[in-house]
C-alpha cells in the first residue's frame, strides 16, 4: 500500500529553499571569512583559528539544548517553525556585524570577532539549523517525501554555493573592495537569507505523527518530561546517533577545509583566483545530478546505507586520479574528475536527514520516547563542530605553512600546505566517511526490530 502524501510540490520546494537562506550565511562565513580577516583586516590566521575552536565549545552544548527546547515547544506555529523563523533575525544581524569589524586595537578586534562569531554560530544559527532539520520530520510522516526533501534542500545549498563561488569576490570589488565591499555583500546575503527563510518556514505546516502499533507497546509517551541529563543519556544510548554525529563532524571538517582553502588554492597554486567559481561549480553541480537520482536509488535498493557506502567508496578511488592531475596542474582533468567524484558522493547529502529520522525511529522503538528535535541536533552539532574545526584548521595550517596574508608573494611551504588542504586531506577524510557509512546500518536494525515484534 502506498504511503499517505502530505506535501504539495511547491511546499517541497519552499522547504528546500531554506538551505538557500542557510548558505547565504554559512557559505559566506565558511568560504570567505578567513580571507576577509587575514587579507583585509590583517588578523593572524593562527589566532583566528584558535578563537574559532574555542567558540565551538559553546556549540557542543547549545545544539542539544535547542533540540530539547524544540521538543518541548507548543505554539500556534508548532514545535520547530517558531525557532526557525525568529532565529534567522539574529543570524542576519550577526552576519552583518561579523563583516563590519571596526577600526580599533587588534586585541579589541579579536574580542569583537569572537563575540559575534560565537553568537552567530552557538545561538542563532544553531537554533535555526536544528529547527530547520527537525522540520523535515514534522511536516511529513512519509519516508519517501523525507528523502525528497533532503534532495531538494541540498540542491538549493549546492546552487547557492556555486553562485557565491562565482559572485562574491566580484561583488566585493563592485562595491568598492576592502572592508566596505565585504560589508555590502554581507548585508545583501543577510537580507536574502531573512526573506527566503521566512517563506520557507511559513509555506509548510507541522502535522501530527502517525499512531502505529509501536505506540501501544511503548510505555513512555512523547509527552514525558525528560531532564536534560536524561535526554543526553538517551541520545548516547543509541549507537547510531554516535555514528551519525561523528559522520557529520568528519564530513564538515572535510568540507570546510576544502571550502576554506579553495580561494587560496585557486590563487596561489593555480595562479588564478577567478578559477574558484569553476571549481565550485564542478564540485557542487554533480551533487544536483546525484540528488535527482537519489530517491530512485534508495527506493530500488531499499537501503540509504548501501547507496551512500558504495558511492563514497567509488569517490575515494577516483580521488587518487584527482590527486595526480592536481599535482601536474592539469586543470581540465581535475575539473572532470571533480565532477565525476561529486556524482558518486552526492547521494549522501540528500539522505542525511532521512537517516537521522531513521535513527530517531530506532530510539522510539527501543526506548519508547519521541525526541525528534533533540535527535536532529546532531546535524547542527556536526555542522558547527565539524565546520568550526575545519575552518579553524585552515587558519592553523596556513599559519603552520608560513602563509602571510599581507605578503606580496607566498613561500613554497605555504603553497605546499594549501595544496595539501585542498587535495590530500579531503581524500583521507573521504576514506573515514566510507568506513562510518559501512557501520550505519540503522535501517536494517529498524526492520529487524519490527520483524521481531510483529510490526511488519
Amino acid at each position: 500500500m502506498n504511503e499517505k502524501k502530505y506535501l504539495k510540490w511547491y511546499q517541497k520546494i519552499a522547504y528546500g529553499s531554506g538551505d538557500l537562506a542557510s548558505n547565504c550565511s554559512y557559505g559566506l562565513v565558511s568560504s570567505f571569512l578567513l580571507l576577509y580577516l587575514s587579507d583585509v583586516m590583517g588578523m593572524d590566521t593562527g589566532i583566528v583559528g584558535t578563537l574559532m575552536l574555542f567558540s565551538k565549545i559553546f556549540d557542543g552544548v547549545t545544539d542539544v539544548f535547542f533540540g530539547t527546547m524544540i521538543d518541548k515547544t507548543k505554539s500556534r506555529l508548532g514545535k520547530a517553525r517558531p525557532w526557525m523563523l525568529y532565529a534567522q533575525i539574529g543570524v542576519s544581524l550577526c552576519l552583518i556585524l561579523l563583516f563590519s569589524i571596526p577600526n580599533m586595537g587588534q586585541t579589541a578586534q579579536y574580542a569583537y570577532f569572537f563575540a559575534f562569531y560565537t553568537c552567530l554560530n552557538a545561538i542563532f544559527y544553531t537554533a535555526n539549523g536544528v529547527a530547520y532539520s527537525t522540520l523535515s520530520a514534522l511536516i511529513t510522516n512519509n519516508a519517501q517525501e523525507r528523502v525528497q526533501l533532503g534532495s531538494i534542500r541540498f540542491m538549493f545549498a549546492v546552487v547557492t554555493n556555486i553562485v557565491m563561488g562565482f559572485a562574491v569576490t566580484g561583488a566585493v570589488n563592485s562595491f568598492g573592495g576592502g572592508a566596505k565591499g565585504w560589508r555590502a555583500v554581507a548585508i545583501i546575503c543577510a537580507l536574502i537569507g531573512l526573506v527566503v527563510n521566512t517563506v520557507s518556514c511559513l509555506a509548510v505546516k507541522e502535522v501530527e505523527p502517525e499512531q502505529t502499533a509501536v505506540d501501544t507497546e511503548n510505555k513512555k509517551s512523547e509527552d514525558d518530561k525528560l531532564s536534560f541529563i536524561d535526554t543526553v543519556k538517551l541520545l548516547f544510548a543509541n549507537k547510531y546517533y554516535i555514528i551519525i554525529v561523528v559522520l557529520y563532524i568528519v564530513y564538515y571538517i572535510m568540507s570546510n577545509i576544502t571550502t576554506g582553502s579553495g580561494v587560496f588554492f585557486a590563487t596561489y597554486v593555480l595562479g588564478n583566483g577567478s578559477l574558484l567559481g569553476m571549481f565550485q561549480m564542478m564540485k557542487m553541480f554533480p551533487v544536483i545530478i546525484a540528488l535527482i537520482f537519489t530517491p530512485f536509488l534508495v527506493k530500488k535498493t531499499k537501503s540509504m546505507q548501501k547507496v551512500n557506502f558504495w558511492g563514497y567508496a567509488i569517490n575515494c578511488f577516483l580521488s587518487l586520479f584527482f590527486i595526480y592531475f592536481a599535482y601536474t596542474k592539469n586543470i581540465t582533468l581535475m575539473l572532470l574528475f571533480m565532477f565525476v567524484k561529486g556524482i558518486f558522493a552526492g547521494t549522501l547529502s540528500g539522505t542525511l536527514n532521512a537517516l537521522v529520522a531513521e535513527i530517531s525511529g530506532y530510539t522510539y522503538r527501543t526506548k519508547g520516547v519521541r525526541m525528534d528535535g533533540t535527535m536532529f541536533s546532531c546535524s547542527s552539532l556536526g555542522v558547527k563542530i565539524g565546520g568550526g574545526i575545519g575552518t579553524a584548521a585552515v587558519g592553523w595550517l596556513l599559519n603552520l605553512g608560513g602563509y602571510v596574508g599581507t605578503a606580496a608573494t607566498q613561500t613554497q611551504s605555504a603553497i605546499n600546505m594549501i595544496f595539501a588542504m585542498y587535495v590530500i586531506i579531503p581524500t583521507i577524510f573521504g576514506v573515514i566517511i566510507t568506513i562510518l557509512l559501512g557501520m550505519l546500518n540503522v535501517e536494517k536494525a529498524n526492520r529487524k526490530w519490527d520483524e521481531e515484534h510483529g510490526k511488519i
